[in-house]
């Protein structure tokens, strides 16, 4: 029996190209009573000063949302998306999908090495491991 999402589903999305490879990594497993929320995270720097200011972070996630909208448009019943805040990546997305009542977490691990995850701390990893709703990877689009 082939995998179908039919519920609603979260998908972080970190950046466009991640969203976008994603939204085309997911949609051939989705069908008309499928919702897909993309969400993106703005991480707040819990008292330093951040980067970038909110409205430059949330122009990003605009970006993030429309490559990510297409493919997704074409086979799910409706797409959504939110700009979600938080100081914990893997946190912040979990409290969005329980209080959203999602069915399933669903990514497409990002390419990187072993020493960058050491450094910056594995989301995909975290995503896994410290998941309080079913977590699905999908498989990596080599494309």
């Amino acid at each position: 029996m082939p995998l179908t999402f039919d519920g609603t589903i979260l998908v972080p999305a970190a950046d466009p190209d991640d969203g976008e490879r994603t939204a085309a990594a997911l949609a051939p497993y989705l069908s008309p009573s499928s919702r897909v929320i993309v969400v993106n995270v703005i991480e707040k720097a819990g008292g330093a000063p951040d980067k970038a200011s909110v409205e430059q972070r949330e122009e990003y996630a605009k970006e993030i949302f429309e490559r990510a909208r297409a493919p997704l448009e074409e086979r799910a019943g409706s797409v959504e998306t939110a700009v979600l805040f938080g100081t914990d990546v893997v946190e912040t997305i979990f409290d969005a999908a329980v209080e959203r009542d999602v069915d399933a977490v669903v990514f497409e691990p990002r390419e990187s090495n072993r020493f960058v995850e050491l450094l910056t701390g594995d989301v995909a990893h975290r995503l896994v491991k410290e998941a309080s709703v079913p977590v699905v990877a999908l498989p990596r689009n080599e494309g």
